[in-house]
Protein backbone atom coordinates (compact mmCIF):
# COMPACT_ATOMS: atom_id res chain seq x y z
CA UNK A 1 0.00 0.00 0.00
CA UNK A 2 0.92 3.18 -0.43
CA UNK A 3 0.09 6.81 1.82
CA UNK A 4 -0.08 10.23 -0.26
CA UNK A 5 -0.48 13.21 2.24
CA UNK A 6 -2.12 15.82 0.11
CA UNK A 7 -2.64 17.97 3.05
CA UNK A 8 -1.50 18.60 6.12
CA UNK A 9 -2.79 21.54 7.41
CA UNK A 10 -5.75 23.05 9.72
CA UNK A 11 -9.15 25.13 7.88
CA UNK A 12 -6.94 27.92 7.14
CA UNK A 13 -4.14 26.13 6.94
CA UNK A 14 -0.26 27.53 6.75
CA UNK A 15 0.32 30.20 6.52
CA UNK A 16 -2.99 32.14 7.25
CA UNK A 17 -3.97 34.70 5.18
CA UNK A 18 -3.70 37.99 7.45
CA UNK A 19 -5.18 40.98 5.98
CA UNK A 20 -2.19 43.89 5.76
CA UNK A 21 0.22 41.62 6.94
CA UNK A 22 -0.19 39.26 3.96
CA UNK A 23 0.51 36.19 5.59
CA UNK A 24 0.90 34.52 9.06
CA UNK A 25 3.17 31.52 10.06
CA UNK A 26 3.15 31.97 13.39
CA UNK A 27 5.86 29.84 15.40
CA UNK A 28 6.47 28.14 12.12
CA UNK A 29 9.49 29.25 9.84
CA UNK A 30 8.39 30.35 6.39
CA UNK A 31 12.15 29.12 5.14
CA UNK A 32 11.12 25.20 5.61
CA UNK A 33 8.86 24.50 2.80
CA UNK A 34 7.42 21.30 4.72
CA UNK A 35 5.50 24.26 7.06
CA UNK A 36 3.41 25.33 3.95
CA UNK A 37 0.40 23.50 4.47
CA UNK A 38 -3.06 23.27 2.22
CA UNK A 39 -6.02 21.68 3.68
CA UNK A 40 -6.13 18.14 5.17
CA UNK A 41 -6.64 15.42 2.81
CA UNK A 42 -5.25 11.99 2.18
CA UNK A 43 -4.67 8.95 -1.48
CA UNK A 44 -4.10 5.31 -0.66
CA UNK A 45 -3.09 3.15 -3.26
CA UNK A 46 -3.16 -0.38 -3.58
CA UNK A 47 0.17 -1.74 -5.57
CA UNK A 48 -2.38 -3.02 -7.89
CA UNK A 49 -2.96 0.84 -8.36
CA UNK A 50 -6.36 1.35 -6.98
CA UNK A 51 -6.75 4.54 -5.69
CA UNK A 52 -8.93 5.90 -3.01
CA UNK A 53 -9.31 9.54 -1.55
CA UNK A 54 -10.19 10.97 1.69
CA UNK A 55 -11.89 13.84 1.35
CA UNK A 56 -12.42 16.87 -1.01
CA UNK A 57 -10.28 19.56 0.64
CA UNK A 58 -10.60 23.31 -0.36
CA UNK A 59 -7.08 22.84 -2.46
CA UNK A 60 -8.26 19.64 -4.12
CA UNK A 61 -7.10 21.06 -7.51
CA UNK A 62 -3.87 22.24 -6.54
CA UNK A 63 -2.97 18.96 -4.13
CA UNK A 64 -3.72 16.80 -7.22
CA UNK A 65 -1.71 18.50 -9.90
CA UNK A 66 1.11 18.82 -7.54
CA UNK A 67 1.04 15.08 -7.20
CA UNK A 68 0.53 14.12 -10.70
CA UNK A 69 -2.67 12.49 -9.51
CA UNK A 70 -4.88 11.80 -12.36
CA UNK A 71 -7.17 8.81 -11.78
CA UNK A 72 -9.15 7.84 -8.80
CA UNK A 73 -11.62 4.68 -7.75
CA UNK A 74 -13.64 6.27 -5.15
CA UNK A 75 -14.11 8.89 -2.45
CA UNK A 76 -14.68 8.91 1.17
CA UNK A 77 -15.32 11.27 3.40
CA UNK A 78 -14.94 11.94 7.08
CA UNK A 79 -17.45 14.89 7.81
CA UNK A 80 -19.04 17.81 6.07
CA UNK A 81 -17.06 21.03 7.35
CA UNK A 82 -15.76 23.37 4.68
CA UNK A 83 -12.22 22.13 4.49
CA UNK A 84 -12.90 18.36 3.99
CA UNK A 85 -15.39 19.19 0.99
CA UNK A 86 -15.58 22.06 -0.64
CA UNK A 87 -13.21 21.12 -3.06
CA UNK A 88 -16.07 18.74 -4.43
CA UNK A 89 -15.84 20.26 -7.98
CA UNK A 90 -12.72 19.33 -8.55
CA UNK A 91 -13.77 16.19 -8.92
CA UNK A 92 -15.49 16.86 -12.34
CA UNK A 93 -12.60 16.20 -14.42
CA UNK A 94 -12.60 12.29 -13.28
CA UNK A 95 -15.74 11.79 -14.79
CA UNK A 96 -14.60 12.74 -18.16
CA UNK A 97 -14.41 9.40 -20.54
CA UNK A 98 -16.14 7.45 -17.53
CA UNK A 99 -18.77 5.43 -18.28
CA UNK A 100 -20.45 6.15 -14.79
CA UNK A 101 -20.10 8.25 -11.96
CA UNK A 102 -17.08 7.46 -9.34
CA UNK A 103 -18.13 5.89 -6.42
CA UNK A 104 -18.73 7.76 -2.91
CA UNK A 105 -18.60 6.90 0.72
CA UNK A 106 -20.16 8.79 3.89
CA UNK A 107 -21.68 7.65 6.85
CA UNK A 108 -25.17 8.57 6.70
CA UNK A 109 -25.55 11.74 8.33
CA UNK A 110 -22.67 12.67 6.27
CA UNK A 111 -24.48 11.64 3.54
CA UNK A 112 -27.79 13.78 3.98
CA UNK A 113 -25.91 16.65 4.21
CA UNK A 114 -23.39 16.16 1.54
CA UNK A 115 -26.40 15.84 -0.97
CA UNK A 116 -28.40 18.83 1.01
CA UNK A 117 -25.42 20.91 -0.16
CA UNK A 118 -24.42 19.33 -2.99
CA UNK A 119 -27.21 17.93 -4.76
CA UNK A 120 -25.73 18.81 -8.89
CA UNK A 121 -22.55 16.81 -7.98
CA UNK A 122 -24.88 13.23 -7.00
CA UNK A 123 -27.76 13.77 -9.16
CA UNK A 124 -27.14 15.70 -12.11
CA UNK A 125 -27.95 19.62 -13.50
CA UNK A 126 -28.74 21.18 -16.53
CA UNK A 127 -27.20 18.54 -18.83
CA UNK A 128 -23.94 18.04 -17.04
CA UNK A 129 -23.73 14.30 -15.38
CA UNK A 130 -23.76 12.93 -11.73
CA UNK A 131 -20.04 12.98 -10.72
CA UNK A 132 -20.51 10.85 -7.70
CA UNK A 133 -22.61 7.91 -7.00
CA UNK A 134 -22.82 8.57 -3.03
CA UNK A 135 -23.66 5.80 -0.83
CA UNK A 136 -23.77 5.08 2.83
CA UNK A 137 -21.14 3.01 4.79
CA UNK A 138 -23.27 1.20 6.53
CA UNK A 139 -23.27 -2.32 4.82
CA UNK A 140 -19.36 -1.56 3.01
CA UNK A 141 -16.96 -4.02 3.54
CA UNK A 142 -14.71 -4.38 0.67
CA UNK A 143 -13.84 -1.70 -2.17
CA UNK A 144 -11.56 -2.04 -5.74
CA UNK A 145 -9.47 -4.75 -3.21
CA UNK A 146 -9.65 -2.91 0.40
CA UNK A 147 -11.02 -3.63 3.34
CA UNK A 148 -12.72 -0.87 4.61
CA UNK A 149 -13.63 -0.21 8.58
CA UNK A 150 -14.68 2.87 10.12
CA UNK A 151 -16.11 4.25 13.00
CA UNK A 152 -17.40 7.63 14.13
CA UNK A 153 -15.23 9.96 16.62
CA UNK A 154 -16.50 12.90 18.47
CA UNK A 155 -15.15 16.13 16.80
CA UNK A 156 -16.50 18.64 19.51
CA UNK A 157 -20.52 18.84 19.54
CA UNK A 158 -20.13 17.42 16.11
CA UNK A 159 -18.78 13.70 14.39
CA UNK A 160 -16.23 12.85 11.90
CA UNK A 161 -15.45 9.59 10.60
CA UNK A 162 -12.40 7.39 11.03
CA UNK A 163 -11.28 4.78 8.38
CA UNK A 164 -9.06 1.72 8.05
CA UNK A 165 -8.22 0.32 4.98
CA UNK A 166 -6.43 -2.87 4.68
CA UNK A 167 -4.67 -4.37 1.38
CA UNK A 168 -2.02 -6.24 0.32
CA UNK A 169 -1.27 -7.44 3.98
CA UNK A 170 -0.45 -3.83 5.19
CA UNK A 171 -3.27 -1.24 7.05
CA UNK A 172 -3.50 2.41 7.05
CA UNK A 173 -5.59 3.98 9.78
CA UNK A 174 -6.90 7.68 9.08
CA UNK A 175 -7.90 10.10 12.02
CA UNK A 176 -8.72 13.35 11.40
CA UNK A 177 -10.97 16.37 13.19
CA UNK A 178 -11.29 13.91 16.64
CA UNK A 179 -11.37 15.46 20.11
CA UNK A 180 -11.55 11.99 22.01
CA UNK A 181 -9.81 8.56 22.23
CA UNK A 182 -13.39 6.26 22.18
CA UNK A 183 -12.73 2.35 22.65
CA UNK A 184 -13.87 2.13 18.77
CA UNK A 185 -10.98 3.90 17.67
CA UNK A 186 -8.63 1.98 19.60
CA UNK A 187 -9.80 -1.23 18.31
CA UNK A 188 -10.84 -0.02 15.01
CA UNK A 189 -7.05 1.04 14.59
CA UNK A 190 -5.38 -1.70 16.88
CA UNK A 191 -2.16 -3.14 15.04
CA UNK A 192 -2.44 -0.59 11.66
CA UNK A 193 0.81 -0.49 10.16
CA UNK A 194 0.49 3.39 9.83
CA UNK A 195 -1.88 5.86 11.64
CA UNK A 196 -2.60 8.85 10.05
CA UNK A 197 -3.84 11.38 13.21
CA UNK A 198 -5.13 14.75 13.71
CA UNK A 199 -2.91 17.26 15.85
CA UNK A 200 -3.79 20.34 16.12
CA UNK A 201 -1.58 21.88 18.39
CA UNK A 202 0.41 21.47 21.71
CA UNK A 203 -2.70 22.96 23.73
CA UNK A 204 -5.85 20.91 24.29
CA UNK A 205 -8.94 22.49 21.85
CA UNK A 206 -12.35 21.68 22.30
CA UNK A 207 -12.44 20.08 18.98
CA UNK A 208 -9.06 18.64 17.79
CA UNK A 209 -6.53 16.26 19.09
CA UNK A 210 -3.50 18.34 20.62
CA UNK A 211 0.10 16.65 20.67
CA UNK A 212 -0.19 14.60 24.10
CA UNK A 213 -3.63 13.34 22.96
CA UNK A 214 -2.42 12.05 19.23
CA UNK A 215 0.93 10.80 20.78
CA UNK A 216 -1.94 8.93 23.76
CA UNK A 217 -3.65 7.42 20.24
CA UNK A 218 -0.62 6.12 18.49
CA UNK A 219 0.18 4.47 21.84
CA UNK A 220 -3.02 2.98 22.38
CA UNK A 221 -3.17 1.04 19.03
CA UNK A 222 -0.02 0.11 19.14
CA UNK A 223 0.51 1.51 15.79
CA UNK A 224 3.73 0.54 13.92
CA UNK A 225 3.98 3.74 12.67
CA UNK A 226 2.38 7.47 12.55
CA UNK A 227 1.83 10.68 11.14
CA UNK A 228 0.65 13.05 12.63
CA UNK A 229 -1.52 15.91 10.37
CA UNK A 230 -4.07 18.84 10.70
CA UNK A 231 -1.17 21.24 11.86
CA UNK A 232 -2.03 24.32 12.71
CA UNK A 233 0.80 27.94 12.37
CA UNK A 234 1.98 26.80 16.17
CA UNK A 235 3.56 23.58 14.66
CA UNK A 236 7.18 24.01 13.45
CA UNK A 237 7.94 20.66 11.36
CA UNK A 238 11.34 20.86 13.14
CA UNK A 239 10.73 21.52 16.39
CA UNK A 240 7.78 19.52 16.79
CA UNK A 241 10.13 16.83 14.95
CA UNK A 242 12.54 17.22 17.29
CA UNK A 243 10.00 16.54 20.03
CA UNK A 244 8.42 13.19 19.09
CA UNK A 245 8.73 9.71 19.31
CA UNK A 246 11.06 8.21 16.20
CA UNK A 247 8.01 5.64 14.94
CA UNK A 248 6.13 8.97 14.81
CA UNK A 249 6.58 11.72 11.73
CA UNK A 250 5.44 15.21 11.58
CA UNK A 251 3.34 15.14 8.19
CA UNK A 252 3.44 17.14 5.57
CA UNK A 253 2.00 18.05 1.82
CA UNK A 254 3.49 15.61 -0.44
CA UNK A 255 4.52 13.19 1.99
CA UNK A 256 4.24 9.84 0.43
CA UNK A 257 4.69 6.93 2.62
CA UNK A 258 5.49 2.99 0.81
CA UNK A 259 4.21 -0.01 3.26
Amino acid sequence: MKLVMLGSGTSTGVPRVAGELGEDWGQCDPADPKNRRTRASIMVESAEGSRLLVDTSTDLRQQLLANSIHRLDAVFWTHDHADHCHGIDDLRPFRYGRAGPLAGFANDETVRRLRNRFGYVFAGQHGYHTLVELESLDRLRMFAGFGVGWCQMPHGPAQSTAFRFDCDGKSIGYATDFSAITGEMVNLFHGVDLLVTDCLRREPHPTHAHLGMALELVEATRADRAVLTHLDKSMDYREVSEEIPSHVQVGYDGLTIEL
